[in-house]
């Protein structure tokens, strides 16, 4: 477009040098300059010459729309091909059986109450060590994780509604049941840091050429000839 309209501006110029001629970039506006000087000029439109014929009728259905103004389109546009559904009554909804072993109820204390009371969060024991988290298996650790993971989701829910409630009493043994259970957790990501630093080594030690097989052939033929030695 613009190699065109500097050849247009070229032999309307009559034949000016490329020198004196402004840069490419300014060739289209130079170019619209120039028409309306000679009495060549038309309205702009960014519709297509059909739209002309169109009696007046704006054929964009977008035109107008502005979230700054609130303003909507101006022609009615369906939101779905099929109607849209009727709000239903609450009144007309039957009501549900409530399932006893729901997996919500795990967020409550045993007895359902929305808030546990202080008694029932004071009632623990003290969290696992981590000798005795060292001869657990991995789904016995993976297990006893997810058992935190619903307890602290348990305190979690009743403190909330203790601040609903502003009841001001059960927090000190809340913050407590929970600070167990943290050592809990903590001595669990303890033990598999241990077996996964173990693991490593072990793998260093196989591509670095041991094998344990040899150590034990090696100690059975070291055991057998001090026996020879002694007889």
């Amino acid at each position: 477009m613009h190699r065109q309209s500097v050849l247009r501006l070229v032999r309307q110029s009559g034949g000016l040098p490329l020198v004196e001629l402004p840069p490419a970039y300014l060739a289209p506006s130079l170019h619209f300059s120039l028409s309306r000087s000679t009495g060549q000029c038309s309205n702009f439109s960014s519709t297509a010459a059909a739209a002309a014929r169109s009696h007046g009728r704006d054929l964009n259905k977008v035109r107008g729309v502005s979230a700054i103004h609130r303003t909507g389109p101006r022609f009615k546009l369906g939101v779905h091909k099929y109607e849209l559904p009727e709000p239903v009554s609450p009144d007309a909804i039957g009501k549900r059986d409530p399932n006893p072993d729901h997996g919500l109820w795990g967020f409550f204390p045993k007895d359902r109450t929305a808030m546990s009371t202080p008694s029932y969060d004071n009632e623990h024991g003290r969290p696992w060590s981590i000798q005795e988290l060292r001869e657990k298996s991995w789904d016995d650790l993976h297990a006893l994780w997810w058992v935190c993971i619903k307890e602290r989701n348990r305190i979690g829910t009743s403190d909330l509604e203790r601040i609903r409630l502003k009841a001001g009493y059960g927090e000190w043994e809340s913050v407590e049941r929970n600070r167990v259970i943290r050592v809990t957790q903590n001595g669990i990501k303890h033990v598999l840091r241990e077996r996964w630093y173990a693991w490593e080594d072990a793998q260093r030690l196989y591509q670095n050429g041991y094998r344990p097989q040899d150590e034990e052939v090696k100690a059975v033929s070291e055991e057998t000839s001090e026996k020879s030695e002694t007889a």
